[in-house]
């Protein structure tokens, strides 16, 4: 059962309170959020595009302006080369746009998931080469591409760095030596002697901030290119990036302006997809608009969805869309299979019996590797690698937990692979088929998980009781948004409830409404969207007791009539 933790964090509420103009708990909600201090709040509350630090801070931007600047100058042929999933394919967009709108020679190329794998390789440097490109341009890749970067540059070639991902390191005693490729510019925020101040920015964020640059430098007006800001915030809510700092103005600011983008692909996939603009938010992004973007890279190429993008009309735009959410939907329906394998694995063999889970599917699609290891990390509570038969060998991806690092657990076994990267809660892997038992067996040996560890633990805001949720303080919570990663939607308690009543809607039958009484006797609407089987039969057997909901408030409009309702997310 998960343990549910209630955040005690001090603070004069009241004095935040009075100061930024909120209500007491949204001042408590932003404490439990770490912003602490004026300043941080005020940036928090009310940060603008003009509070976005200067991307010249960036070790080697300099160099990579020069550089380009020259290429441009000098009409030499650019290739950028991005990322097949949803940060790269926006980072990849970012700089063809960018570099264009400055008269560039500029093309793109984006690797094959199957064919190619992730990052530059040899063939798309050979591939380049033979079309006399002059200077490569990573975006969402390059850090860890040493060796293919060295093969670059003995060819004659200029390239260019631009990631966001950890920077690969050998381990010397207890020290790390970190290993740069030899490109003519590495952009990476994470590099130890880069003195920008927000490190979590997102592969296209980066690039933003290159195209930013380069304006600047020329002389151009840098807010020609604030509406790429609408793909930066696509990037960084769809390659799950910490919605803090910089990456929150960024997807505060491009959430607005795709309410009201002239991106026809764009346009054409909010249609498709009907998601309501007008209500557009974080969620819409990471699971309706971003899925469809990141499908072409997992079951077709990732140039489909970079197609949309630079749709030059609305019938073109409508037909891409129309594509992308077919292979999205049967992208759902091949990982409703493989998490079914994969879970069945777990309860019905040894595997359960293990902290790290290492699940073999070898009629699993690469690409859906990760979306299934995530699936059943959520399941079982436990990091999770989803490995599958490739031309090869085996591929496969991990998802882990809070208290497991699992690109320093991979790196503790790297002679067992022949590929590996990622970060503390991801990564991709590929070895031999012949070492699978024993990446297995090391993994396990090695974690060092205990029972508290492999606990799902549920950080709880406060307990509110009834009388305090009013529509009030509903649409203030609004202020806290965009809600996603490292910037979680408030979640509140309430015990000693009575189920009154309960009903159970929907055409699929997955929406429960129930009414629920507090101690005092307040009435209130709640709906549950979870496991209304388990739910119903939970508290079946606990007829008489009373129950402990952890929720969120909202406003349920019908019919013109607003009403206050909780929207119910566990139980006990």
């Amino acid at each position: 059962m998960e343990k549910w933790v209630v955040m005690r964090k001090g603070a004069d509420f009241q004095k935040i309170a009075e100061k930024f103009e909120v209500h007491p708990i949204i001042a408590r909600l932003i404490r439990n959020r770490d912003i602490i201090g004026d300043e941080n709040i005020d940036f928090y509350l009310n940060g603008t595009i003009g509070d976005l630090h200067d991307g010249m801070l960036m070790k080697d931007m300099d160099r990579a302006v020069d550089i380009l600047l020259e290429k441009i100058h000098e009409r030499r042929k650019i290739r950028v080369i991005g990322d097949y999933d949803i940060d790269g394919i926006n980072a990849t967009y970012i700089l063809l746009e960018g570099l264009r709108m400055l008269g560039a020679d500029v093309d793109i190329d984006i690797p094959d998931r199957m064919k190619d794998g992730y990052g530059l390789n040899k063939n798309l440097i050979d591939q380049a080469y033979e079309e006399n490109v002059d200077t490569i341009i990573t975006c969402d890749n390059g850090i860890a591409a040493y060796e293919e970067i060295a093969y670059g540059k003995r060819l004659g070639m200029t390239i260019i760095v631009t990631d966001h991902h950890e920077v690969p390191y050998e381990e010397a005693g207890d020290e790390k030596r970190y290993v740069l490729p030899p490109a003519d510019a590495v952009i990476d925020p994470k590099q130890e002697d880069c003195i920008y101040p927000f490190k979590e920015l997102c592969g296209a964020a980066v690039a933003y901030k290159v195209v930013e640059a380069l304006f600047e430098t020329m002389g151009r007006d840098v807010e020609d290119v604030d509406y790429l800001m609408e793909n930066v915030a696509i990037a960084t809510v769809g390659d799950v990036m910490d919605l803090v700092g910089e990456n929150r103005i960024f997807v505060k600011q491009g959430l607005e302006m795709l309410k009201c983008t002239q991106n026809l692909g764009l346009k054409a996939l909010i249609e498709c997809t009907k998601v309501d603009v007008q209500r557009l938010s974080a969620y819409h992004i990471g699971f309706v608009i971003g899925p469809c973007l990141n499908a072409s890279g997992r079951l077709d190429t990732a140039k489909r969805a970079l197609e949309l993008l630079r749709a030059k009309n609305k019938k073109e735009a409508d037909i891409l869309a129309g594509d992308l959410k077919a292979l999205n939907d049967n992208r759902k329906d091949m990982t409703a299979i493989a998490v079914e394998e994969a879970i069945r694995q777990v309860e019905e063999t040894d595997l359960q019996r293990d902290n790290v889970l290492v699940i073999y599917l070898p009629d699993c699609h690469e690409s859906l590797a990760g979306i299934v290891a995530g699936r059943v990390r959520e399941r079982f509570y436990k990091p999770t690698f989803i490995l599958t038969r490739a031309e090869d060998g085996i591929k496969g991806s991990g998802r882990s937990i809070e208290t497991y690092h699992m690109y320093e657990e991979l790196n503790k076994c790297k002679h067992l692979l022949t590929k590996f990267g990622g970060h503390k809660l991801a990564a991709g892997v590929s070895l031999e088929k012949h070492n699978l038992e024993e990446l297995r067996r090391t993994l396990n040996q090695n974690a060092n998980l205990s029972e508290d560890d492999l606990t799902p633990k549920v950080s709880i805001d406060m307990q509110l009781p009834f009388a305090y949720v009013s529509e009030e303080l509903i649409e203030q919570l609004d202020l806290l948004e965009p809600f996603g990663k490292g910037n979680s939607k408030p979640l509140f308690v309430e015990k000693d409830l009575e189920i009154i009543s309960t009903q159970v809607l929907g055409k699929n039958q997955n929406v429960l409404k129930m009414c629920v009484k507090d101690g005092t006797g307040r009435m209130m609407d709640a709906t549950y969207f979870g496991d209304i089987a388990s739910f119903l039969a939970y508290y079946e057997g606990r007829k008489g007791q009373k129950a402990a909901f952890t929720y969120y408030p909202t406003i349920n409009e019908y019919q013109g009539r607003k009403n206050v309702q909780i929207v119910v997310q566990s139980f006990r």
